[in-house]
Parts: structure tokens; C-alpha cells; sequence
């Protein structure tokens, strides 16, 4: 079994927030790695060695993610050419998709409740797209919007260029929250906690949504891309340039786990009915099922994927592990 490195440093809060770890990235930042950041990103996939596990479903373009509503049974995937979201039956994935226009491709997809709709974060707006009858209600976003969550009753969004969360009610923007962030790439609705992943600082800072402020922070390994929330009220975030899959708590914020990956982990999803965090390696096309309700994650499953693995979704109800290819390959139904 491999070694658990486990981290309990919090740094940045109050003045310090505001001093050395503002957002001109100074050299005594220290939750920066380098004073010109550069944010982690997808390891470029080799050639296939293996036939990907499963069977594959083709699709017309690169895909830039994906969503499961259980209760519908529903798959959502965004494609990038035409710019929309495919609807799949979960139960019967080979039939033909429904298909939704978007404004432009989807940076991500998230399910706002069960039984949808699924939310679209894409160049400019916020798209809910309804599942029951497959149209969208985009919402105007500025800066650049790559992020969406529920909370509560509003939705959070991470606003890239805009270096905030932008927190909506209904179909406006009620108010933007900053400070600190070189960049706001990903953001988690926990309870009456939200938390924030910022690449390009490497970290993760605790938001106070009520205040309208963004708080301490932690580093996030050597390069982060992805996160998921657990049922423990965990972030489970990949260190793709670090390669390790890590933990944080929220209440305070710790690291509380940190377990070296190797393959480059990328895209990530989670089962809450079995406690598995699936973690896409696209430094060696393949998918990974670790068991992370214990001490330790412990591997659990590993199949061959799909070229270019960049984004991982969960049914749920069945286990099944959805992959889908950054560079035209399809989407990959596994079941373990």
C-alpha cells in the first residue's frame, strides 16, 4: 500500500490575505509556487495502448464535459462543434441524443437538484437547460464564467477572468465576491460553506457567500485542476502536475489526506451510494475507482479508457462510469 501524506497548514487569513497574498501574485505569496503562474492542465494522452473498457458510444466532436441526473436518468454532454449539450438515456445510451444549442461550448455541466436542470457554464452566460423539455435559458455572466453550483437557493459561479464567484438568484447576478484570487476556475457549494479552486494560485479558499467574502486559503499540491464534493463535506481535488489525489475539510480548512496518483489525475467524479472517487489518468488513458471512505483512498478498480480522458461522470444508481474523449473519441460506458 502506498504511503498517506497527510497536511494541516493553513496560511493567509486576515491581514495577510490582504498583505502577501494579494492578487498582484507578490513574491512573499506563499500559497504561489512561482511568481508568474502558470495553471495546471490535462496531461496530452498517448496513443491507445489498450482497447478502451466497455463499450463506446461515438460522438460528432470533442467533448467538454459531463453531467448524471439519477432521476431522470438522464447523461448530459457538451460538445464543442456545434456548441450544445446532448442528452442521452442513461438506460439506454446507444438511442439517439436530444440535442440543445449553446451560445458556446460548455466549460462544465453541473445538475442543479435531481430531476435537473442542468446548468451549462459557458463564454459569457450561465445556460439551465431544462430535461424534461430540452430547451435552455441562458443568463448573462461577465468575465467569463467556467463554474456552476447550488447553493441554496441561488447559484454560485466561478468567473475565470473576472477572479470571483458570481452568486445569481433566478436569472441575475446579485453580486460579485472578490479578493485574493488570480483566478476563479471552480467552485463547491457545501452545506452553508462554499469553497473556491483557484489554478493559477494553486489553492483552495473558504467563501463567506452570506458575507460576500472569500477567505482563508490552502495550497492545493503542485498544480490542481479538478474537484468534487463527498458526502463526509470533503473537497476531493487532483493534483494533476503534483500527481496525487488530496482531501480537504472544510470546517476548518485542512488538507486531511494527500495520496500520490501517478499518471497525471485529471478529470474527477464521485459515487456517493459507493464511496468512489473516479479519477481520470490522461497521462496513460485510463480511469481509476478509489474507495475514499476510509483513512486512505484505496484503488478499487482501473480500466483502459478512451483517448484524451478529460472528463468523468457517475450513474449513481448503477455504478457505471461515464469517459469521454477531449479529442473526438466518444463517450465510454464502464460497468465495474
Amino acid at each position: 500500500m502506498r504511503p498517506l501524506v497527510a497536511a494541516a497548514l493553513v496560511v493567509c487569513t486576515g491581514s495577510a490575505l490582504l498583505a502577501g497574498c494579494s492578487s498582484d501574485a507578490q513574491p512573499n505569496d506563499e500559497l504561489m509556487l512561482s511568481d508568474n503562474p502558470v495553471a495546471a492542465t490535462a496531461a496530452t494522452s498517448p496513443a491507445l495502448s489498450k482497447p478502451p473498457a466497455g463499450t463506446v458510444l461515438p460522438v460528432s466532436s470533442a467533448v467538454t464535459a459531463l453531467a448524471t441526473d439519477a432521476q431522470t436518468r438522464t447523461l448530459a454532454v457538451a460538445v464543442s462543434t456545434p456548441p450544445s449539450v446532448q442528452l442521452y438515456d442513461l438506460d439506454a445510451p446507444g438511442a439517439a441524443p436530444r440535442s440543445v444549442p449553446l451560445p458556446s461550448p460548455a466549460a462544465s455541466l453541473s445538475v442543479a437538484a435531481p430531476g435537473g436542470p442542468v446548468v451549462a457554464a459557458t463564454g459569457g452566460a450561465v445556460v439551465r437547460v431544462d430535461l424534461a423539455t430540452a430547451t435552455a435559458t441562458p443568463t448573462e455572466v461577465a468575465g467569463d464564467p467556467v463554474d456552476a453550483t447550488t447553493f441554496a437557493d441561488d447559484t454560485l459561479v466561478a468567473v475565470r477572468d473576472g477572479k470571483g464567484i458570481a452568486v445569481l438568484a433566478g436569472d441575475k447576478v446579485q453580486r460579485v465576491i472578490t479578493g485574493g484570487l488570480l483566478s476563479a476556475d471552480q467552485v463547491y457549494g457545501l452545506g452553508q460553506r462554499a469553497v473556491v479552486l483557484d489554478r493559477l494560485r494553486n489553492a483552495v479558499f473558504q467563501v463567506d457567500v452570506g458575507a460576500g467574502t472569500v477567505g482563508e486559503g490552502l495550497r492545493a499540491g503542485q498544480g490542481a485542476t479538478n474537484g468534487v464534493v463527498d458526502r463526509f463535506g470533503r473537497v476531493l481535488v487532483t493534483d494533476t502536475r503534483g500527481g496525487a489525489l488530496m482531501a480537504f475539510s472544510t470546517d476548518p480548512l485542512l488538507m486531511r489526506q494527500r495520496y500520490p496518483v501517478a499518471g497525471a489525475p485529471y478529470a474527477i467524479a464521485y459515487d456517493p451510494t459507493r464511496d468512489l472517487a473516479w479519477v481520470t489518468l490522461t497521462e496513460t488513458n485510463e480511469v481509476v475507482g478509489y474507495a475514499v471512505a476510509g483513512p486512505e483512498p484505496v484503488e478499487r478498480h482501473r480500466f483502459p479508457t478512451v483517448a484524451q480522458p478529460n472528463s468523468v461522470a457517475v450513474d449513481p444508481t448503477t455504478g457505471r462510469v461515464l469517459v469521454a474523449s477531449a479529442t473526438g473519441g466518444g463517450v465510454q460506458v464502464v460497468q465495474p
